[in-house]
């Protein structure tokens, strides 16, 4: 048996244990969702937490997500590879970032049990490193032109248009480009804005602001819990704002272990993130979450989490952690335990009939807790500029009742020309398109 094997073995009965030891202790609880939701207390999991991550099966022929009673859902690309982020350019054509997670040599056991559980999950491999543009000339719902429009990035993400520039989030930096609208190819060289560390969490998101003359970049942390220090995790962790004018950057928010998608809330003007909060906790703890992002903001990481509850496994003896504590920020809404909440943007009111204005979110899903989470895409209603009510899938069906096999996995969403909204799928090579029902 090779060591890939071995560790994959390892990593799956780490899995099984974890699941028989939760149904020792009775009823699986209920998701921590909310403005005010129950989390259970902090057990940490020690070296090993729980590995449990389903096999990446893919969809078969004619097989579909299950939307939810009044929507409709159908493939608007296939044959992608790896599809994580999404934009949509201003004459509809459908810009689609193709990336892999490359992770470097493991540095322990269990690293080398995450690498192999990931592997087998297809969450990890050789990085197309590609940016796709679908065009859906004819609107009939389905992208029959597709052109390589950039090659030869590095783990791109994030994506961006102002003005005639287009911007891409590598994962070791902002590159800019100039752009003709209805251009299917770029070859002009990249102009470099910024740089960003790599290793540990690569998504470099991007939202420019309403004026167009600030970008607005996601850096999720290098480690867990700034298990090699917090030197290491300078620049990460955080929102920066990125000025187009002069270049400069400058931390927005910090103390945000991932923070992914990006949207504005129109009523208020706020700028809003989904973050994926650490790991070893316990299946509920803490829960990943959806917050307004305040100009100059703390939000806990990685001293403390949802409410100032101390991480005990965290150093917090230096004084300038202490004051770091008192000041964090209870984030906005809770999206439960280990969603890998990744996706988001902004739904008004009437996207589909009936429903209100509010927050869609795709759930990659996690792979770190006994009982699997996430695997979907929901929606979050708002109402006066913030969360009012609870969660409501969009779509569902990614992951086999048996937990044991993924057909799909949804990340970026995007609202799709024409209406309703596009999902990208990046274990099942797909984007998929839902709208209301006839």
């Amino acid at each position: 048996m090779s060591n890939t094997s071995l560790l994959a073995s390892l990593a799956a009965l780490a899995g099984d244990a974890a699941i028989a030891w939760r149904r020792l202790q009775g009823p699986v609880p209920p998701q921590a969702v909310g403005t005010a939701p129950t989390i259970p207390p902090a057990r940490p999991q020690g070296a090993i937490p729980t590995l449990k991550m389903p096999t990446a099966q893919g969809w078969a022929p004619g097989q579909l997500p299950t939307a939810t009673d009044g929507l409709r859902v159908n493939a608007f690309a296939t044959g992608l590879k790896h599809p994580r982020w999404l934009h949509v350019l201003p004459n509809g054509d459908v810009t689609v970032a193709e990336a892999l997670f490359e992770p470097g040599p493991p540095d322990s056991i269990f690293d080398q049990a995450m690498v192999a559980t990931m592997r087998r999950a297809a969450a990890i491999g050789p990085s197309p490193n590609r940016i796709t543009l679908l065009r859906d000339a004819d609107g009939d719902g389905v992208a029959e032109q597709r052109h390589a429009l950039l090659e030869g990035l590095r783990q791109p993400f994030g994506m961006a248009l102002v003005g005639d520039t287009f911007y891409v989030g590598n994962t070791d930096g902002v590159v800019a480009y100039p752009y003709t609208p209805g251009a299917t190819r770029i070859d002009a060289p990249e102009r470099r804005l910024c740089k960003f560390r790599r290793g540990g969490h690569w998504t470099r998101s991007l939202l420019a602001s309403p004026d167009g003359r600030t970008l607005y970049a996601g850096v999720g942390s290098l480690s867990n819990i700034g298990d090699a220090g917090m030197d290491k995790e300078a620049g990460r962790a955080c929102i920066v704002a990125l000025d187009l004018d002069s270049g400069a950057m400058r931390p927005f928010a910090t103390g945000l272990r991932n923070p992914v998608g990006l949207a504005w809330e129109p009523t208020t003007g706020a700028l809003w993130t989904v973050v994926n909060e650490r790991d070893g906790l316990g299946d509920e703890t803490p829960p990943d979450y959806l917050t307004r992002v305040q100009d100059g903001g703390f939000y806990g990481w990685p001293y403390c989490w949802w409410d100032r509850q101390v991480d005990d496994r965290v150093p917090q003896a230096d004084a300038d952690a202490q004051a770091l504590v008192a000041r964090a920020i209870t984030p906005d809404y809770a999206l439960g335990g280990h969603t890998a909440s990744l996706g988001l943007c902004w739904m008004p009111a009437g996207t589909f009939p009936g429903w209100p204005e509010g927050m869609a979110i795709g759930q990659h899903g996690s792979w770190n807790r006994s009982v699997l989470s996430g695997y979907k895409v929901v929606f979050v209603p708002f109402a006066d500029g913030k969360p009012a009510g609870p969660p409501r899938d969009i779509l569902g069906g990614f992951l086999a009742p048996d937990e044991k096999v993924s057909y799909g996995r949804p990340v970026g969403v995007v609202l799709a020309p024409g209406g309703g909204l596009l999902v990208a799928d990046d274990v099942g090579d797909v984007v998929w398109r839902v709208v209301a029902e006839p």
